[in-house]
């Protein structure tokens, strides 16, 4: 932090063979171009061999997450979802979904934190699962195994067989991220998914990597095939542009927070497989005194989506609306939920 000067008031001076009082000025610091030669040359080469502290630029996975983050999640039919604390360390919920589809039913979640802090809105281990009425499960299992190194564990049972399984290893340094990510190791079908990525900040704003994704097995054409990509972001936290480029094609994300209240967001996936491009624009506003959060979305495929969320003070309830359209197709959907707790 720089020095802060405090001036005193000025004193008032009468100066003889003159009428009336004048002021002196406060003495200040001679610029830089009065000071020796040596002196300057000195400064300059200490302002050289400062460093500059770059951070830590987070994952390929949260690469673009500015931006998806404030795209409308839309939902259909009829949803409530009760939250109950029974400790600091664990909460269950019952959610009921009400709609036309299959997807309709109960669920039962259960979450547990751990008591490892490494920051103040962070502790660990945390263990998330939920399950529905039929048995099919999703567990996830995330732990903090040091301070820079951080496992997650994910694993999908449905009809009482283990139908996928993910590990992610992500190890965080001082100004760059390393993780490698093992999906559904099968050891006797010989089959697996293997994707490692880097992330190394160049400047304070640039941060560029990596990322190798490698899949074996026997039905993968050829029993192997790799994929390389570049990944790079740009910006800070109220403006950022993230992108990859690779064979299967391009992906680009532009974020950008206008106001307090208005969050927008640009997403353009280029697949040269597909021969086909979608993008989408975002938006999120945020009315903190009205309790309300909008969040709505359009993309080149006529979808035109929109979620708006509202707290009922002062009572624990929030109430959620939910409505996509699509003006070629004719369809139209609606949802509306209540979350207590």
């Amino acid at each position: 932090m720089g020095n802060v000067l405090a001036a005193s008031s000025p004193t008032s001076t009468t100066m003889s063979g003159q009428s009336g009082s004048g002021v002196l000025p406060p003495p200040s610091s001679p610029p830089m171009s009065t000071l020796p030669a040596s002196l300057t040359e000195a400064i300059k080469a200490e302002i050289k061999r400062t460093p500059v502290i770059l951070e830590n630029p987070g994952t390929v996975e949260e690469l673009h997450n500015k931006c998806r983050e404030i795209q409308a999640s839309t939902f259909e039919g009829a949803r409530i979802m009760l939250n109950k604390g029974l400790s600091n360390h664990f909460q269950i919920s019952h959610t009921l979904n009400m709609t036309a589809s299959s997807s309709n039913g109960y669920r039962f979640g259960a979450t547990y934190v751990g008591c490892k802090q490494y920051g103040p809105t962070e502790a660990f281990p945390v263990l998330l699962a939920d399950i529905d009425a039929s048995g099919n499960l999703n567990a996830n299992i995330i732990h903090q195994m040091s301070s820079r190194l951080r496992c997650k564990f994910a694993a999908q049972f449905q009809d009482s067989r283990l139908m996928a399984t993910q590990l992610t290893n992500d190890y965080r340094g001082d100004n760059y991220s390393a993780s490698l990510t093992l999906g559904n190791p099968g050891i006797l079908s010989g089959s697996g998914v293997v994707v490692a990525q880097y992330l190394q900040s160049i400047t304070r704003r640039l941060a560029m990597g990596t990322e190798l994704a490698y899949q074996y097995g026997p039905n993968v054409p050829g029993r192997q095939i790799a994929l390389l990509s570049l990944v790079g972001r740009y910006g800070d936290k109220d403006c950022v542009w993230s992108g990859t480029l690779g064979l299967n094609g391009l992906h680009v994300c532009y974020y950008r927070k206008a106001s307090d209240q208005l969050q927008i967001g640009v997403e353009v996936e280029t697949s040269l497989r597909m021969q086909e491009s979608v993008t989408t624009l975002a938006y999120q506003v945020d009315l903190p005194k009205a309790d309300l959060v909008f969040r709505g979305s359009f993309d080149s495929n006529w979808h035109v989506c929109g979620v708006l969320e509202k707290r009922l003070q002062p009572l624990p309830f929030a109430f959620a609306l939910s409505g996509r359209m699509n003006y070629v197709k004719s369809v139209f959907t609606l949802g509306c939920g209540l979350m207590i707790g």
